[in-house]
Parts: C-alpha cells; structure tokens; sequence
C-alpha cells in the first residue's frame, strides 16, 4: 500500500508540473503591425524611424510599401493596419474622399509641408504663368515622380489650367531627385514636383514658383491613420502612433543620412538613438 500510495503522489505532481507548463489560452499573444508606405524620401524616412520605436517597444513590424492608391486601399479593406503617409488637406483629398470613411484618422505627424513645382534658384522666372515663354530652356518637360500620386493628380490640373505647353514625365522620387541632381550639378534649367520637407532643398538652392491659381493649395500637414478596428483590438499600438510627431528638421536628418548613403534602418536607427526623450515619450507617455 505504501508503494502504491508513492506512486500515486509521484504521479500527480508530475501531473501538476506538466500542466503548470501548459501555455495559458489567455496569454498575450504576440504584438505585431503592419505599416503602408509610399516610396517617397520623406515617408521612408517617418516610416523607418516609427518602425524602430515599435521595434523598441516590443513589435514584430511589416513594413508593406505600395503606390498611393493601394496604401488606401490596403487599410480600408483592413489589409495594413497603419500608415504615416497621408498629405492633407490637398495631395490626398480625393483618395481620402473615396476610402476615408473606412480609415481612421488619427491626427497629424508633421505640420509645414508645401507641394508645387520647383526649380533651381538661378532659374529666372518665379510664376507658373511664366513658364510657356521658356518652355525652350526646360526642353518642354516637367520632371514627375510616380503616376497616380496626389501631387501628379494636381500637376496635372496644372498643365491644364496654365494652359503649359509641356509634357508632365513620370518618374519616380528617386528618380525625379536624380534628375534634379545632375542638371543641378551643369547649372542647366529643370522643373519637376517637389515638396517640403525634402533633402533635396538642404542640399541645393531651390525655390518653389507661385501659383496664382492656387492649384497646389497651401499649407499642407502629414497624417497618421490606421484601419477600422485598429484602436480596439491594440490600444498600446495606437496610442503610439497617436503621440508620433516631429518637425521637418527631424525628417530632414533622416532624408539627408539616407541620400549620403546610409541604409534607411540605420538612419532611422541613428535618429532614434540620438532623441531618446522623444521615443520615450512616443512609447510611455
């Protein structure tokens, strides 16, 4: 009886030990985002720096980047949880007229961001209206980035309603830069799509031409928006993205470290570490 009762005991507390060691179906189950972005400078740059705070602060993230179209789309249908990438209220007006009544706007991330067309500053016109008399000297052409974006959509109404005898290139941030770089670099004349905050009016002397029609709009901030649902089901997450805010000086360092050849993680990773009051904030409050 005394061997039975033993082996009885030394049963049930291997019983217990193994179910202590059973995982809890209510443990927290890992904590993870998805961010949308479009390949502009300036939103490689916001979205790296908030994907090394999440990765601070405990997340696996997926960074997902897609033409302008598709990042709305994608958080509309619930398919990326968060983007850092909206322009308002002009550039993205009328993609956020047709998907913003399934996305959440959570509040702005940068304040002072301008859209327009922009040349070297020893170009000798300052108006888009002057431009059809020295359609000669930029070779008839505008430099653009990627079609479907909010700034072509405008450019276009540009070129239209100027009347301009040009052809709007599309092209590419990167590409458009480029272009912009080595005609700097010949001081000849070039137009192209640009706006602030970007590296590019850093590293060379720019100047945007007036628009007395008003068709870029005016002051322009950068939003925060998530999916539907986002909020509810990973409120720490939100809440982060809710307290992420910085100025064009910040997004600028990042622009500049990447164009001087710096991958996008590492200088994220670099502004990161060198404004820990702002990332403890972000996180912690």
């Amino acid at each position: 009886m005394l061997v039975l009762f033993s082996v009885i005991f030394v049963a049930g507390c291997t019983s217990n030990a193994a179910d202590s060691q059973t995982p809890d179906s209510g443990a927290e189950t890992a904590k993870e985002v998805s961010i949308g972005y479009v390949l502009w400078d300036s939103e490689i740059a916001s979205t790296n720096v908030l994907k090394t705070v999440y990765e601070q602060a405990g997340y696996d993230v997926e960074l997902m980047a897609v033409d302008v179209g598709p990042l709305f789309q994608g958080i509309a249908d619930g398919q990326i949880d968060m983007s850092v990438s909206l322009w308002m209220p002009e550039t993205h007006a009328a993609y956020w007229e047709t998907y913003g009544d399934d996305i959440v706007m959570v509040g702005r991330n940068l304040d002072g961001g301008k859209i327009g067309l922009v040349v070297p500053e020893y170009v000798t016109i300052d108006s888009i209206e002057e431009m059809n008399s020295v359609a000669d000297k930029f070779d008839g052409k505008i430099i653009g980035i990627d079609p479907g974006s909010g700034t072509m959509a405008m450019t276009e109404r540009v070129v239209e309603n100027y009347s301009l005898d040009y052809t709007l290139v599309a092209s590419s941030s990167a590409g458009m830069a480029a272009e912009l770089s080595d005609a700097y670099s010949k001081s000849e004349w070039i137009v192209v799509t640009g706006w602030v905050p970007h590296w590019k009016f850093v590293r060379f002397d720019l100047k945007f031409l007036d628009d007395p029609q008003g068709i870029y709009g005016g002051e322009e901030y950068i939003g925060s928006m998530t999916r539907n649902g986002f909020k509810e089901e990973n409120p720490e997450a939100y809440t982060i993205l809710e307290r992420f805010y910085w100025d064009a000086s910040d997004m600028e360092s990042v622009m500049l470290a990447v164009e001087g050849g710096a991958t996008a993680e590492d200088a994220a990773q670099a502004w990161v570490d060198a404004n820990p009051e702002s990332v403890n904030y972000w996180i912690n409050g």
